[in-house]
């Protein structure tokens, strides 16, 4: 997946600079042409497919504990040691 949006960011880029570059382009369209057609459609498809994947985490990371089970539970601070 992250080969097609490199591919979809590299085709925007080059739009925009034809947008620049051209005799009635500007640069201002040129940023909104990289912002509207790369970065914003982008950015919500990589959110989209992402999901599945924090999903998984989120639900590994309620089901083990943090210590991965191996210590028994206890005091998170240790007692102060009294000097006699």
């Amino acid at each position: 997946m992250l080969i097609v949006a490199i591919a979809w960011i590299y085709v925007v880029l080059m739009m925009a600079v034809a947008e620049a570059m051209s005799s009635q382009g500007s640069l201002l369209g040129a940023v909104f042409t990289f912002l509207l057609y790369g970065v914003l459609p982008l950015s919500v498809v990589l959110y989209v497919m992402a999901t599945p994947a924090r999903r998984r985490r989120r639900r590994a990371a309620e089901s083990h504990p943090p210590d991965g089970g191996r210590q028994p539970p206890g005091d998170a601070v240790a007692p102060e040691r009294e000097e006699a």
